[in-house]
């Protein structure tokens, strides 16, 4: 049986991001996580990191759908030549 918390290293392993980076995610709010015993260590509970999976692939894909496919930054508008005078 996997276990139900796991410390910010194991998050950050699984994330494939540096231990500062699931720290920060979970300082900011977006990733659910709490404080256990006298030193406080962070846990984040495996349901919980699922979840923020799921947020961030449903966020990609309405980034993704709702932009043209330039690297997610919006076409600038640009003049068309023929039209000008």
């Amino acid at each position: 049986m996997p276990p139900r918390f796991l410390t910010l290293p194991d998050v950050a392993e699984q994330l494939n991001v540096s231990a500062a980076q699931a720290y920060a995610l979970v300082r900011s709010g977006e990733l659910a996580a709490i404080k256990v015993g006298g030193r406080g260590q962070w846990r984040v509970e495996t349901t919980e990191l699922e979840a923020y999976i799921q947020r961030m692939y449903a966020q990609t894909r309405a980034l993704v759908e709702g932009q043209p496919s330039t690297g997610g930054e919006p076409a600038a508008s640009v003049p068309d030549p023929a039209q000008q005078s």
